[in-house]
């Protein structure tokens, strides 16, 4: 029998989850949350291991073939390989991945590699300790530097995703890009959201796609542009003779919603079917309430039934919060 293939209301696939496993984090970085933080839901708030696993297993028998964990960070999360050895034993899940700063990954990445991790994205905004204290309000560069060494000491795929904020990292484009001379790793840029507890910090986006890109292309004229993936929500690129690529994610403009095969599930249980909506279904609620998997399974299949054709109208029809500006964090990436 082969893998049911689940569709959205304009006909895009649906077969990859984002699921936050905690809204917690180890640091404070300025474009996640306010430097104070935020108020942090109380553990039984969060979805439990087990209704996590429930959940998997009912999206899994739908269609989700890829299920990425996120944060808050992930490994802030108790006993987080018990709960990935779960998801990879699950029938029909074929990929796992993980989002992660890194501080507190390094002791399990042997573990992850012999439980074939499909692969890490790991947060790195600067290759500078300073700034990265600046950015991130903690001074942590070293052990997110050891985790990216040990990521690629193991053969273990590693994306590095840097958010380009004005003022703040520009500087260390060019750096960032230069690490894929002989590291067989993505460095991917990404435009700056106002997903930080606060809001947008700036009046206008000032590093968009196009000058992430012209920045680039004015240090290396000869970069290439090259093949996508299906479903990508970067653009790629590679310096000719450089192991590595490079994505540009035009998070903040929005251009890659025609070809979104992705859902997100929030630490507390709630599906969003578009970064910028703020929350179709609380799905802890059906599980808590005593709904069958069936009756899951139809309340889901009814929100992916009437999913916003892109971000631009899923940020309108927010009901809740209309202005955009709840922490990364409570979203999970």
């Amino acid at each position: 029998m082969g893998t049911p293939i689940l569709f959205d209301n304009h006909g895009r696939p649906l077969n990859y989850l984002r699921l936050a496993v905690t809204d917690r984090c180890n640091l404070r970085c300025y474009y996640c949350m306010p430097e104070e933080g935020i108020k942090y839901l109380p553990k039984n708030e969060l979805l439990s291991f087990e209704e996590i696993e429930r959940l998997i297993k009912i999206l899994a028998a739908m269609g989700i073939t890829k299920v990425r964990l996120t944060g808050g960070e992930p490994f802030v999360r108790t006993d987080l390989m018990r709960l990935i050895k779960k998801i990879i034993g699950t029938e029909g899940i074929k990929d796992l991945h993980i989002t992660s700063n890194g501080i507190l990954m390094a002791p399990y990445i042997k573990e992850l590699k012999s439980l074939g991790i499909s692969s890490v994205n790991l947060s790195l905004d600067t290759l500078d300790a300073n700034r990265f204290k600046m950015i991130t309000r903690r001074d942590e560069f070293a052990k997110t530097w050891e985790t990216l060494q040990a990521l690629i000491e193991n053969e273990i795929p590693v994306k590095i995703n840097s958010v380009v904020m004005d003022g703040k990292n520009s500087e260390d484009i060019l750096p960032l890009v230069e690490l894929t001379r002989d590291k067989n790793i993505s460095v991917r840029f990404i435009e700056e959201m106002p997903f930080n507890g606060e809001g947008s910090h700036y009046p206008k986006l000032n590093w968009t796609y196009q000058k992430i890109l012209n920045h680039i292309q004015s240090a290396f004229p000869s970069l290439q542009k090259i093949s996508d993936p299906e479903n990508a929500t970067a653009y790629h690129y590679q310096v000719p003779g450089y192991r590595g690529t490079i994505g540009i994610i035009a998070a903040f403009s929005r251009t890659f919603c025609g070809t979104c095969n992705r859902i997100r599930i929030t630490a507390q249980g709630v599906l969003k079917t578009c970064l910028y909506d703020d929350g179709v279904l609380n799905i802890k609620n059906l599980i808590r309430s005593g709904k069958s998997d069936e009756e899951i399974k139809q309340e889901l299949l009814f929100a992916f039934s009437h999913r916003a054709k892109d971000g631009v109208e899923a940020e309108t029809n927010r009901k809740q919060h209309p202005k955009v500006s709840e922490s990364m964090s409570t979203i999970g990436g």
